[in-house]
């Protein structure tokens, strides 16, 4: 099976990896609730639920409130490494001419492991803007941040570039995925995404009717199993490790 998989990567110019919250599961961040899959409690102590908590709305009118629980999740996303899964995607760039990453992740791990194609839907942590003029900034931890934190220009509060739960996708990024779409692909991977939402399952359906392999990676059956043409019942990092050194063997 792995021997298989090594070539077709090999024959392959252009591949995507769709990943979830599953592929950063083995750097020790959890998959459950909450955006990035970090929070398990049926109501937060505020009384409201967690998708309430970290919403637009919210932001918008308790803006510490959505920042106390953006806190805890930085806090669990600054622990945590790229881990096997994360390398040997970026590392396949030295192999493959294109390696497009499209993932739900917040946590950034993807680009701490050197990817440089990322499609980042749901935006990325460390990207903070002013929610009243053009300030920017990138951070690498939240930990010096006041809650919630101001922007040194106007004073306004500051937000990270994620989607919050209320909240559109960004139209910059689903008209990048749009745009590789187009482009077609020879192989693609769908990896510890559990696949619920149309936005991750339209690019395995689209791969599919163009005849492209696919291949899933997660422990657990998911929407997109009866779709690919291969599942492989496995943790990320375990079956990427097993990918690359097959890849090594060729």
């Amino acid at each position: 099976m792995y021997d298989d998989i090594a070539r077709l990567i090999l024959d392959s110019r252009r591949i995507l990896f769709i990943t979830g919250a599953g592929i950063s599961a083995d750097s020790g961040l959890p998959t459950y609730r909450g955006v990035g899959g970090l929070y398990e409690e049926e109501l937060t102590s505020e009384g409201c639920s967690i998708e309430e908590a970290l919403s637009g709305p919210m932001l918008a009118s308790r803006p510490e409130i959505t920042w106390k629980y953006l806190l805890q999740i930085a806090r669990n996303c600054s622990q945590a490494t790229p881990n096997g899964a994360h390398r040997i995607i970026a590392s396949l760039e030295a192999n493959v001419p294109e390696i497009i990453v499209y993932t739900q992740n917040i946590d950034g791990l993807h680009a701490a492991a050197g990817s440089s194609n990322l499609i980042e839907i749901h935006g990325n942590l460390h990207h903070l803007h002013c929610t009243h003029c053009r300030f920017r900034a990138t951070v690498e931890n939240y930990d010096d941040l006041s809650v919630p934190p101001l922007c040194p220009k106007c004073f306004a509060p500051l937000r990270p570039e994620v989607v919050l739960f209320g909240e559109a996708l960004p139209t910059e990024a689903i008209g990048r995925l749009e745009d590789e779409c187009a482009q077609g692909f020879d192989l693609l991977f769908s990896i510890g995404t559990s696949s619920l939402f149309p936005y991750i399952v339209e690019p395995v359906i689209w791969a599919k009717q163009a005849g492209t392999p696919c291949i899933e990676i997660n422990p657990g059956e998911t929407s997109v199993s009866g779709i690919v043409d291969l599942a492989i019942r496995e943790r990320a990092a375990p079956a990427m490790e097993a990918i690359w050194q097959a890849l090594q063997d060729h």
